[in-house]
């Protein structure tokens, strides 16, 4: 009998996929400066180091058990301990997930998936939580939380995939997950020590205005890495959000009281 031969390795989605994982590692730098100039000087520092050193935290944990348990082969809730420390991640492709690419480039470009996704959540915590234990949730959350989401939608056998979920880049393991979380985080912590008695402001906009551009330019491989049509959805789906956003900054405060803006009677 014939045995079939082995995927190709093609050179340009080879680059394309390690180009775009550099661009969506950009994008957590360019969160960090977001995130730092939307703060107090105080706290800009502090902030800036909630999403680095998810790239340190969070790189280690992905290759030591995260990418095991989020696509290596098990059930549909989580994936086995196979790829622990990425043991059997080579050069060679895996059909379930990239057919032309090493598997181990997969890996990079999920990490970075992986990376960023934390970082998110810590501007909904920004002035209210130590660094330690930012730190010991970074590990955890990624752990308990991010890869079996990650194995339920895209792990080869994940119960959401064989529903038919599709989730082209994100949309549901980064950033449902991400939104979600920081909802819940927000809330269980509380408003900062400082809300509604001194005043809160960004103290950097230059600083805001460079984080998003970075955030805008690395979109094009967190999209378009996925796959390469997707580069035009990438061009719209950021001047969409930034209008939006424009929209929103637009609008009038609210009236919270029917008697704030009315004199006092003589």
């Amino acid at each position: 009998m014939m045995q079939t031969p082995p995927p190709a390795i093609s050179a340009g989605d080879t680059a394309w996929v390690l180009a775009s994982s550099a661009l969506v590692l950009l994008m957590t730098v360019g969160l960090a400066c977001f995130y730092s100039g939307l703060v107090r000087s105080k706290n800009s520092l502090n902030t800036m180091m909630m999403s680095i050193v998810a790239m340190g935290a969070i790189g280690v944990q992905w290759v030591l058990l995260g990418y095991s348990l989020a696509f290596a082969p098990g059930s549909g809730w989580l994936g086995g301990l196979a790829w622990v420390a990425l043991r059997g991640v080579g050069a060679e492709p895996n059909p379930a997930y990239a057919a032309t690419i090493p598997q181990q480039a997969h890996a990079v470009y999920q990490a970075m998936f992986a990376v960023i996704t934390p970082a998110l959540i810590s501007g909904a915590i920004v002035e209210r939580m130590r660094f330690r234990a930012y730190l010991a949730f970074l590990v955890l959350w990624s752990t308990l939380v991010y890869a079996p989401l990650a194995h339920w939608v895209w792990g080869a056998g994940g119960w959401l995939q064989k529903m038919g979920a599709l989730d082209f880049a994100g949309g549901t393991v980064v950033h449902v997950s991400a939104g979600v979380s920081a909802l819940v985080a927000a809330w269980f912590l509380g408003p900062r020590r400082d809300y509604r008695r001194v005043p809160i402001s960004p103290h950097n906009v230059p600083l805001v205005l460079i984080g998003a551009g970075l955030l805008w330019f690395g979109w094009f491989g967190f999209n378009a890495g996925s796959a390469r049509p997707g580069l035009g959805k990438s061009r719209l789906s950021a001047p969409r959000r930034a209008r939006s956003w424009d929209w929103s900054e637009s609008r009038p405060p609210p009236v919270t009281s029917p008697h704030r803006h009315r004199l006092p009677s003589a």
